[in-house]
């Protein structure tokens, strides 16, 4: 046994298991902690944005002050305006100061938002495909992380958007009551402004969001099948199906735009009018000697800075974004990880895999019913049965790819839900029909796994799948890079299949693997199996005869129960049992031998013909 570092070693975060999961989990508990995940760089942009306030207050008292000084031909307004510059700079460099900020919070936000996001969908595994559509998970993850991110940002930066009006307001009052009390009586009016542009907003940016995430689903479909619509010459279907919801799209932009746009023109008409009520105000109390032209100028710079209340809008109009953006990307954050246990497998054990009671519901829809099956340690069992009767999904109970509804799954007597992550992952291998190939090279798309193999074991699980030969015909032979390694669907799935045999643990799961491959292929890695691979179980999902007949025994399902348990050869006089085969121009075969010989030919049918072998219907 050689000596493998663990994946860690090679890059990656913690294990995804480790991922903490939060219970009810909203957006307002996801957005509040990126606000305190980021409690420094928050509080520092309210400090900047409080400082700049305060500077913008301050300033107009004094260019008033300096005005009244200046008219008087005092020698002393000198100090006062160097004040003035003073406050002015000081705004200037706190506004840099808050944009900086604002930018890596917001950056930081995101990335902490998708990384958390990220864990979540890999710590629920296979169940998070279950729970969204690809395309829609891809937007969750991609532009509503990059809108809620901007909340910490928005929230810190709305604090001082309401300081600033309100404390000019009360500059405004005490500078001149009346002027104040003019532009207060136009308040009311503000104050219903900001709550219908927050009704109108909130349903309207939710809703533009579902339709993108419906487009996006569309896109990752056709763009998975593109070979699919090339040869069916349906491109412009296609299109048109993918950009079907755009005119709902559409709409919802321009509700949101009109609702904005009706806000931003009513304070525009409204904001104005106060200014201008404040002047005539403050003129009519200047030529009756209450006011000094600098008192006015104060005045004046204080109604405008008060009517930027108006600017809580545009606030607002982010932190709703970003609430209905935050919405979806809780409901990622909250998919419930696999919770593994802490027990380990008994050291040698055979790989005794054990199905007692196990029922799976589906959507309502029953897939597997009380299943009870014993795969003994060291067997092949191959699982056969018509499309629909549960093949796959008993498959993928074996390594908690899934979780049974009721009952319970024991590999070598330990409940599998017990089984540590690491021990687990070690210890049940599988490879799929259509494997996904991972990493920068034909030699890490093998060695991807719990752990690293050496390059010796990388060849030889390669040699044993019957792809060291073309790997090696490849440019760069094992190093050369995935995107320069054009595959067939047979290649793909050897190196899938390699990658298995590289990590065998006591439990080999092939789910339908070797359906791409050629006869000759297929006898020779069945043979390999059985001498250069790991010995341990082997679970296989069988479309094929010979498939059947290679295997120790055979589960035969049928809407989800198992019909019966027993050798090929045995089964293959049932006559429903022959027809969950297709017939094809290959000869079948019986029972095969297990010490890696050829299987029994010309196994007799009650015709007398030799069993065809093919896929199932």
């Amino acid at each position: 046994m050689s000596t493998r570092r663990p994946a860690a070693a090679y890059g990656g975060g913690p294990p995804a298991s480790d991922v903490p999961y939060e219970p009810g989990g909203g957006a307002r508990s996801l957005l509040g902690g990126a606000v305190r995940a980021s409690a420094g760089r928050t509080a520092a942009l309210v400090v900047t944005g409080l400082l700049s306030a305060a500077a913008a207050i301050a300033l107009p008292a004094l260019l008033g002050r300096s005005l009244d000084l200046a008219l008087a031909g005092a020698t002393d307004a000198g100090p006062w305006l160097a004040l003035c510059a003073a406050l002015v700079v000081a705004d200037i460099l706190c506004d840099a100061a808050s944009a900086h900020l604002s930018g890596t919070l917001t950056a930081r936000t995101a990335a902490r938002m998708r990384r958390r996001g990220l864990d979540r969908v890999l710590a629920a595994g296979p169940r998070a495909a279950e729970r969204f559509d690809a395309g829609d998970l891809v937007t969750r993850l991609t532009a509503n992380v990059t809108e809620a991110a901007t909340a910490p940002a928005t929230a810190a930066a709305a604090v001082p958007s309401v300081v600033l009006p309100v404390g000019a307001l009360v500059a405004l009052a005490l500078t001149d009551p009346w002027t104040a009390a003019v532009f207060a009586a136009g308040a009311p009016l503000l104050v219903l402004l900001v709550r219908a542009f927050t009704r109108d907003t909130s349903a309207g940016v939710a809703e533009y969001q579902q339709v993108q995430g419906r487009i996006a689903t569309r896109l990752v479909e056709a763009l998975d099948g593109a070979r699919t619509v090339a040869a069916a010459g349906t491109t412009d279907r296609e299109r048109a199906r993918i950009l079907a919801p755009l005119p709902e799209l559409a709409a919802r932009g321009r509700h949101m735009w009109h609702v904005y746009g009706r806000a931003v023109a009513r304070g525009a008409v409204l904001l104005p009018l106060l200014e201008t009520g404040v002047l005539a105000v403050g003129g009519l109390r200047v030529a009756a000697g209450y006011m000094s032209a600098g008192e006015l100028l104060a005045a004046l710079r204080y109604a405008a800075l008060a009517a930027g209340l108006g600017a809580v809008v545009g606030q607002l109009s982010g932190l709703l974004r970003s609430r209905a953006a935050g919405r979806r990307t809780a409901e990622v954050q909250a998919a419930p990880a696999v919770a593994y246990g802490r027990r380990g497998l008994p050291e040698g054990g055979p790989g005794r895999l054990e199905f007692s009671g196990v029922s799976v519901v589906r959507d309502g829809r029953p897939v597997l019913r009380g299943v009870d099956l014993v795969v003994p340690g060291g067997a092949t069992l191959a699982l056969v049965g018509r499309s629909g009767s549960g093949k796959t999904a008993l498959a993928r109970l074996a390594g908690r790819l899934a979780d049974p509804d009721t009952g319970t799954v024991l590999l070598d007597g330990v409940p599998v839900p017990e089984v540590a992550r690491e021990v687990l992952r070690r210890e049940v291998t599988y490879a799929f029909e259509r494997p996904a190939l991972f990493g920068s090279t034909v030699r890490d798309a093998i060695a991807f796994g719990p752990c690293a193999p050496p390059q010796a074991e990388v060849v030889g699980a390669a040699r044993a799948a019957g792809a060291d030969a073309f790997v090696r015909r490849l440019p760069d032979g094992y190093a050369t890079p995935l995107s320069r390694a054009p595959l067939s669907g047979g290649e793909a799935q050897r190196l899938g299949l390699a990658r298995a045999f590289a990590h065998a643990g006591r439990l080999l799961v092939l789910d339908d693997a070797t359906s791409s491959l050629d006869s000759v292929t297929e006898r020779q890695v069945a043979r390999a199996l059985l001498h250069q691979v790991r010995p341990g179980t082997r679970l296989v999902v069988a479309h094929r005869a010979s498939s059947a007949a290679r295997a120790d025994l055979v589960a035969w399902l049928d809407d989800g129960r198992v019909r019966a348990v027993g050798p090929h050869s045995a089964l293959w006089a049932v006559p429903e049992y022959r027809a969950v085969f297709a017939a094809t121009d290959e000869p079948a075969v019986g029972r095969a031998s297990t010490d890696g010989r050829e299987p029994a030919k010309g196994r007799a049918t009650p015709e007398g013909h030799e069993p065809a072998e093919g896929r199932t219907r």
